[in-house]
């Protein structure tokens, strides 16, 4: 699943697609709809460097 990462002004935007049907997480806990997998690197730069996000949306199943 890809996803974008922007600079726009003073704010790093990050658009992730949602999956289609949430999947449940590997704790069983939550279910996940939409995640980078882990941490990536965008090809965003601040002081040189590129920036790596990672991130996770889901569902409480409490």
């Amino acid at each position: 699943m890809a996803f974008l990462a922007t600079i726009e002004g003073d704010e790093l935007v990050i658009r992730i697609p949602l999956n289609a049907k949430p999947e449940r997480s590997a704790s069983g806990k939550t279910l996940v709809v939409a995640s980078t997998h882990g941490n990536k690197e965008t090809d965003c730069v601040i002081d040189g460097k590129k920036v790596t996000v990672g991130v996770n949306a889901y569902i409480s199943l409490k």
